[in-house]
C-alpha cells in the first residue's frame, strides 16, 4: 500500500484509475520488472526543470526494481509532434536529432540510473515499416477519434490547417508502445492522448494495454504558460548554480507552492512546515532562497548552494558597489581605447540581449551608471578607459579591461 502511495504522490492522471495497482500486482505474481516507458522528442538540447518532474518519478519506478526504457524519438521528431500548438511544428533534420539526443542522454543521468535504463530510438524499427504495413497500422485508426485531441479539433474549428503527417504522430507514439511492449507509458498532461493511442493499438495486436502515468505540467518562471524552451521561462538542469539561484529568485510568488510540491525533493513534513510559514506570512523571498539551495544542491551540490546564496546576495541585494562582480569587457571590442563613445551606444555594445529602445530607457530613468554616477543623458561620450565600471539596471556590472 505505501509503495503505491509513493507512486501515485503528485500524479495528475493515471488511466485506469485502479491502473497502477493491477499492474503491481501482475509483476509480483509474474516475478518480472514492469518495463515503464518514457518517450522524448530532442527538439532542444537542454531538458529543464518541467522534465524532471516526470524523470523524478521515473526514478521511482527504477528504484524499486522495475525496468525504465528511454524511447528517444529519432523517427518522430522529424516529423514533429504538434502537442499544444496551434500550427505545425518544424520537422528536425536527422543531425539535429543525434545532436539533441546525445545533450539529452547526458543530462538524463542527473536523475535517473541510465546504466540500468534501456535506451532505445525508434527510426531502428519505424524505418524498416513498409508502406503497406504503414496503411495497415493507420486503419487501426479513425479520424473520429484523432480529432478528439484537443489541439487538432481545435485548429479545425478555427479552420487553422492540420497536415496529413500531424494525424500519424500520434499512432506512430502508440506503435513504439507496441514494439517495445511497454506496461506503463509516463508523460506530461499534455501527452495524454498520445498515451493513450499506445493502449487502443496495444489491445489490436493482442496485448495487455499499458497504463497512463500522467504528471501535472510545471509552470515556467511567467506564472502563466508551461515551463518551455521555446518559451525562454525555463531552469535549465545544466544551468550553473547562480544562474539556478536567480531564476529561482525571479519566479512570481504564486509559484512558490507548486515549485515546492513538484521540483524540491523535501519531506512532506518539510513541505508543509514551509507552507505554513508563507501561510502566517513569512517573506517568501526567504522561502524561494531555501527552494533554490534545495534546487542547486539536486543538481550540483548543496557547497555550490550555499555559495550560489552568497553571490545573489551580494550581487543583488548589497548595497556596496565595491562587493559587486563586475563582468569584464574587452574594449577593443568596441572601439579604440581612449575613444569617447555616447552612452547609449556603448551600453547597447555591451548589453546585445537588450533592444536599443530599452537601453534609451534605462539611461532617461536613472538606470545606468558610469564609475558610480548616475547618467540620463543619451549621448553622454564615455571615455573608453581600461579600469571603468557601468552598470545597466538594477543587476548587471560591467568593466571595461
Amino acid at each position: 500500500m505505501e509503495t503505491i502511495l509513493t507512486l501515485q504522490q503528485n500524479t495528475a492522471i493515471i488511466l485506469p484509475e485502479n491502473g497502477l495497482a493491477e499492474k503491481l500486482q501482475q509483476a509480483e505474481k509474474e516475478k518480472r520488472p514492469l518495463v515503464i516507458k518514457l518517450g522524448f522528442d530532442p527538439t532542444a538540447p537542454d531538458l529543464h526543470l518541467g522534465h524532471a518532474v516526470v524523470l523524478k518519478k521515473l526514478r521511482q519506478f527504477q528504484d524499486l526494481g522495475h525496468q525504465v526504457v528511454i524511447l528517444v524519438g529519432s523517427f518522430t521528431a522529424r516529423i514533429g509532434d504538434p502537442t499544444g500548438k496551434n500550427k505545425s511544428r518544424k520537422p528536425l533534420t536527422a543531425k539535429e536529432v543525434q545532436h539533441n539526443a546525445a545533450t539529452y542522454l547526458d543530462q538524463l543521468s542527473k536523475i535517473i540510473d541510465t546504466a540500468k535504463a534501456q535506451i532505445v530510438f525508434n527510426d531502428t524499427w519505424l524505418e524498416q515499416l513498409s508502406f503497406s504495413e504503414v496503411i495497415r497500422l493507420l486503419s487501426n485508426v479513425t479520424l473520429a477519434q484523432l480529432m478528439h485531441r484537443n489541439d487538432f479539433n481545435k485548429r479545425y474549428t478555427e479552420n487553422i490547417p492540420i497536415a496529413l503527417h500531424e494525424l500519424v504522430y500520434p499512432i506512430l507514439q502508440g506503435f513504439d508502445s507496441v514494439h517495445i511492449k511497454a506496461d506503463i507509458e509516463m508523460g506530461g498532461t499534455d501527452q495524454l492522448f498520445n498515451c493513450t493511442m499506445g493502449r487502443q493499438l496495444q489491445e489490436h495486436f493482442g496485448l495487455d494495454p499499458q497504463i497512463v502515468v500522467c504528471m501535472p505540467l510545471l509552470k515556467g518562471l511567467d506564472g502563466k504558460e508551461k515551463m518551455s524552451k521555446s518559451l525562454n521561462n525555463t531552469i535549465g538542469l545544466i544551468d550553473t548554480p547562480d544562474e539556478m539561484f536567480g531564476k529561482t529568485m525571479s519566479m512570481p510568488d504564486n509559484l512558490i507552492e507548486e515549485f515546492l510540491d513538484l521540483v524540491t525533493d523535501f519531506s512532506s513534513t518539510e513541505k508543509e512546515e514551509l507552507r505554513m510559514q508563507l501561510a502566517e506570512g513569512a517573506n517568501p523571498m526567504n522561502i524561494k532562497k531555501i527552494i533554490a539551495r534545495n534546487i542547486i544542491s539536486q543538481y550540483h551540490d548543496p557547497a555550490a548552494a550555499q555559495a550560489a546564496d552568497n553571490f545573489f546576495s551580494t550581487q543583488f541585494q548589497s548595497k556596496d558597489a565595491t562587493e559587486k562582480v563586475f563582468v569584464p569587457v574587452d574594449i577593443s571590442k568596441i572601439s579604440k581605447e581612449n575613444d569617447a563613445f555616447p552612452l547609449v551606444d556603448l551600453c547597447n555594445h555591451i548589453k546585445q540581449d537588450e533592444t536599443r529602445s530599452a537601453i534609451k530607457r534605462l539611461i532617461e530613468s536613472g538606470a545606468v551608471e558610469v564609475n558610480h554616477e548616475k547618467i540620463t543623458e543619451q549621448q553622454a561620450r564615455i571615455t573608453l578607459a581600461k579600469g571603468t565600471k557601468i552598470k545597466i539596471g538594477k543587476r548587471t556590472f560591467y568593466e571595461l579591461q
